[in-house]
């Protein structure tokens, strides 16, 4: 039988279970994004897509019961922001890959199916004419973030 002075504590790995509480803020500007702190926390599996892969990074090594607050530049969060992913879209696409008749509105964020049967997001900026330019870069990439983690479990 272990001693349980003596057990090692887990640490998570590439393909940990675990239960956390997090926060992604700006760091420039101290905008809070998203927070589990105020209720209860993520369970997720690292590896399976559940988080950026860039974040999941930070966490790989750290002990169960640790905290900790990253700073990230955007190369090392979501990346920095690419003009390529500004993509103009004629209205009868739109509307095949949307809904008919819908009055999108700058910032509204529209799903599209994938080649491959899943979805991907663009967040619509402006009507050029017949044309709707959306944004296919992540919201967040080209922001310096502050990543804050809790790890309260690891399987």
């Amino acid at each position: 039988m272990s001693d349980p002075l003596t057990a090692e504590i887990p640490r998570v790995r590439p393909d940990s279970h675990l239960t956390l509480h997090y926060r992604i803020g700006l760091a420039d500007t101290g905008t809070e994004v998203i927070s589990t702190f105020g209720g209860g926390p993520a369970t997720l599996q690292l590896g399976l897509g559940q988080m950026a892969e860039t974040l999941e990074r930070c966490l790989l090594d750290l002990p169960e019961g640790s905290e900790r607050r990253f700073e990230l530049d955007p190369g090392d969060a979501y990346g920095e922001r690419n003009p390529e992913l500004i993509q103009h879209l004629s209205r009868s696409l739109l509307e095949e890959a949307g809904e008919p008749g819908e009055n999108y509105e700058p910032g509204d964020m529209v799903q599209f199916p994938a080649p491959d049967g899943g979805q991907f997001a663009g967040v619509f900026r402006q009507w050029r004419g017949d044309t709707a330019v959306f944004d296919f870069n992540h919201p967040l990439a080209g922001q310096r973030i502050v990543f804050e983690v809790r790890i309260l479990g690891i399987l």
